[in-house]
């Protein structure tokens, strides 16, 4: 990291932002329905259309990052570099990595 120009392409950023404030949006409502106490499969479906909004959003930057700066990090010779970068980054992406851990859950 630290070598590369900012490079977000215009349509990339306009299209992760959209669905960001839209995300934020929906987050404010799903709270909301917590608050009321809803029915808590009608909460639970909400969260899940969050999440898949979320990794739209991940799919965006991505791309954004290939087009970008994994291209130019290959065209200066940084292959091994930036597929470790990525590689790292991707361990945080269920969508690659599986379902996380069984977490014991926390009531507070």
């Amino acid at each position: 990291m630290g070598w590369y120009t900012h490079l977000v392409k215009p349509e990339h950023k306009k299209s992760a932002l959209n669905r960001l404030k839209t995300v934020r949006g929906h987050l404010n409502a799903v709270i909301d329905m917590v608050e009321e106490e809803r029915y808590c499969p009608e909460v639970m479906k909400q969260v899940s259309a969050l999440q898949a909004s979320l990794e739209r959003v991940n799919r965006i930057l991505l791309q954004n990052h290939l087009e970008t700066c994994v291209t130019q990090a290959v065209a200066e010779g940084r292959a091994a570099e930036i597929v470790d970068e990525l590689m790292e980054t991707m361990k945080y992406t269920a969508a690659v990595t599986g379902p996380a851990p069984t977490e014991t859950l926390e009531l507070s």
